[in-house]
């Protein structure tokens, strides 16, 4: 070869910038492939890790590795096994990304082709996309050039350990963990923890983070965007911490520590009926119906002997402060029922939505016994144009609502009102207290969010937390146009 294709082949960023086209790597993408790249060419035993903040380029960095790796080995022959947590999209979409490099590579593009559904070829060399789900059938395929764990926090470590791991035992091919940390749990976490005790004995880098500041560096548009999501969800919010600040979260912990509860409260009173001139919106979970126990406040203080209640929180929507025009949410009261018929309670909620709060909004826990109650305050409400938003608890639509709510928490969008000293904001704090959360490891990275049985219930807190369901709407304010 001559030096100038000597120097192509060698360095993965000279190779990138001469073959790629509008898509060559920018430096910390490099900083992190070249390592890479050369362990896996000389036949290296290595683990290592590459987290990258989000949209930061770690999936297109893994086209580009691949598609050099396969070109340098096209005469020789090896195997890459990519793993995925599915096949469809995440497997073929990495798959599809790598073909679309290589074919429009004038280097590689007359020896590619494609094997089946998941194999792709560049000469003897081939790169295996797999599934690493449970339910999949991946074993079978030997690594010999290097084995990778693509979105490695969604991959049950237990399936990596018996699937996978064994496809490199042979070989000892070069390992390589990418993904988004989140919990300690993760198999991508684990394996961070092993590598940074191999950097510790020996000062060897095999951990690359890229927060979110170094991406912005080559990218100042990348930068604009992340500030304008930490201004809306806040530093502390989950999704921030792990996929901008590349911070570990402890997997199960209070979703409601001090800070955020701190961060809740407002300076404004509560009140028990309208304003003129402001707007308000109120947010039911609702509970078992029963033939007794109709008081109002017989929930008596919390614990697991105390039944579940249907709670109303009420709440000012504000959509003229901020500059941004993102509403703001006031808790201005709240209210239980313990035990009521849901025939009697609509008659209440019929007269707090029109007579005491003339409401704009109504949102309701539609879940199964919900779903009458919905209906009926829908069909009361409506005529007089109240909108009644149903709201259906599932396992997605929750973690969904909790990673929102706490968004809105975070963002200072969501304000309690002045410590009012009665039972039942007392109830509220301590259910606050005592909610706890678990982020699932796998796709989604869903949110399981509740009070423990053992400490009481959790009716006020998913009541108040029904805000961030209002909050998908457009609230503004309708401007009638007249001819």
């Amino acid at each position: 070869m001559n030096r100038a294709l000597t120097a192509l082949l060698s360095d993965i960023a000279t190779f990138s910038a001469h073959t790629m086209g509008g898509r060559a790597l920018r430096g910390y993408q490099s900083d992190a492939a070249s390592p890479l790249l050369d362990s896996i060419l000389a036949g290296g035993e290595e683990q290592f890790a590459v987290v990258f903040s989000r949209q930061a380029g770690k999936d297109e960095m893994l086209a580009q590795l691949l598609a050099l790796t396969l070109l340098r080995r096209a005469y020789r022959g090896g195997t890459v096994v990519v793993a995925a947590p599915t096949l469809r999209p995440q497997a073929l979409i990495s798959r599809d990304r790598l073909l679309e490099r290589l074919r429009g590579n004038p280097l590689t593009a007359p020896l590619t082709r494609i094997e089946g559904p998941s194999t792709v070829r560049v000469g003897k060399a081939k790169a295996v996309f797999l599934s690493a789900a449970r339910t999949a059938n991946a074993r079978g395929q030997t690594a010999d050039l290097a084995l990778i764990a693509n979105e490695a926090q969604d991959i049950d470590p237990a399936v990596w350990d018996a699937v996978f791991d064994p496809m490199a035992a042979s070989t000892n091919a070069t390992t390589i963990f990418l993904g988004t940390v989140w919990s300690k749990d993760t198999l991508l976490a684990r394996q961070m923890r092993h590598i940074r005790r191999k950097e510790a004995e020996d000062g060897r880098q095999r951990l690359f983070l890229v927060p979110w500041q170094r991406v912005s560096e080559d990218v100042p548009a990348y930068g604009d965007r992340v500030r304008a999501r930490i201004e809306q969800l806040g530093e502390r919010h989950p999704f921030i911490r792990t996929e901008y600040f590349l911070e570990e979260l402890d997997g199960e912990n209070s979703l409601f520590p001090p800070h955020r509860i701190a961060q809740m409260q407002g300076d404004h009173p509560r009140q028990h009926r309208a304003t003129p001139g402001k707007r308000y919106a109120l947010l039911l979970d609702v509970a078992g119906e029963e033939e007794s126990g109709n008081d109002q406040l017989a929930f008596g203080m919390d614990g697991p002997g105390r039944r579940d209640s249907t709670a109303l929180t009420v709440i000012e929507v504000d959509t003229t402060s901020r500059a941004d025009g993102r509403p703001e949410y006031r808790v201005v009261d709240r209210l239980v029922w313990t035990g009521v018929r849901h025939a009697t309670l609509h008659g209440h909620l019929v007269d707090l939505a029109r007579s005491v709060w003339k409401a704009s909004w109504v949102v309701v826990d539609a879940t199964g016994i919900g779903a009458g109650l919905a209906s009926f305050l829908d069909a009361s409400l409506g005529r007089h144009g109240i909108r009644v938003i149903p709201f259906i608890f599932s396992a997605v639509s929750k973690s969904r609502l909790g990673w929102d709510f706490v968004g809105l928490i975070e963002s200072g969008r969501y304000k309690e009102y002045a410590n009012d000293d009665d039972e039942l904001t007392d109830l509220f704090h301590a259910q606050a207290r005592a909610t706890t959360y678990e982020i699932r490891n796998g796709p989604g990275n869903l949110l399981r969010w509740s009070v423990p049985e053992s400490a009481g219930h959790d009716d006020l807190v998913m009541s108040a937390a029904l805000v961030a369901a209002l909050d998908s709407i457009d609230l503004r304010r309708r401007i009638a146009v007249g001819s």
